[in-house]
């Protein structure tokens, strides 16, 4: 696979989309979670929506529950945790594996596109980004501790691009 356009996602509805509907556009795709330290991201990742929705920003919103059990609910559970309590209007995708022999192949691609420190290809909790161009290719890994509002700068650039 050479670029994110190749890839599908599995809908919280059961349903494929693949992502190739979203060719032309910069995408943001984060691994969340509904019981962590960093869930109140899920605001910030809603205003960026608001704020770049309309100029071709798509954030795709992966829920995992492999960082400390901290997304144990059922799909639907999930996303009426993240609209009732976030107001989260973004696609949420279903739940996936990111790292392991059963890594969803999206993220195995994206780890291997864009290593985080030192290299390394895991992901190492929830709420990693990963922005992507218009073309598909990953233009940068954004460790969990990056508040969504700190990627505007790189938002815009991908946005211009």
């Amino acid at each position: 696979m050479s670029t994110i356009h190749d890839f599908s996602a599995l809908q919280m509805n059961g349903k494929s989309m693949p992502l190739k509907k979203f060719e032309g556009k910069p995408l943001l795709i984060v691994n969340t979670a509904s019981a962590c330290g960093f869930t109140p991201q899920f605001a910030g990742l809603e205003a960026l929506h608001q704020s770049y929705g309309s100029r071709g920003l798509v954030v795709l919103g992966f829920p995992c529950n492999q960082f400390g059990a901290q997304d144990p609910g059922s799909n639907a559970e999930i996303a009426e945790f993240c609209q009732l309590n976030y107001g989260v209007s973004f696609p949420m995708l279903a739940k996936v594996d990111v790292n392991g022999a059963h890594a969803d192949p999206l993220y195995q691609w994206l780890a291997a596109e864009a290593p985080g420190l030192l290299g390394s290809k895991a992901i190492k909790w929830n709420f990693t980004k990963f922005l992507v161009a218009k073309d598909g290719a990953v233009l940068r890994r954004y460790a969990p501790t990056d508040t969504p509002e700190s990627l505007a700068t790189d938002i815009e650039a991908a946005l211009t691009a």
